[in-house]
């Protein structure tokens, strides 16, 4: 009668140290892809925008006085 339920704790148990190991490992890899992606995204951003105020002044007639 106790077998089932000394399993489930035993699997519990294992479950629980399973993912504190695998979070402590994963959570900074996580952190270090988060980084660069936020870094990537705004040098993208950057050069979007530098990109769109070139070809806004180009798209504008010479004012004729």
């Amino acid at each position: 009668m106790f077998r089932p339920i000394l399993t489930l704790a035993a699997v519990g148990f294992v479950g629980i140290a399973l993912w504190k190991i695998a979070s402590a490992l994963l959570l900074p890899l996580v952190f270090l892809v988060f980084k660069i992606a936020l870094i990537v995204g705004v040098v993208m951003a950057v050069f979007w925008w530098f990109k769109n105020k070139k070809d806004r002044k180009e798209d504008t007639p010479p004012v004729s006085e």
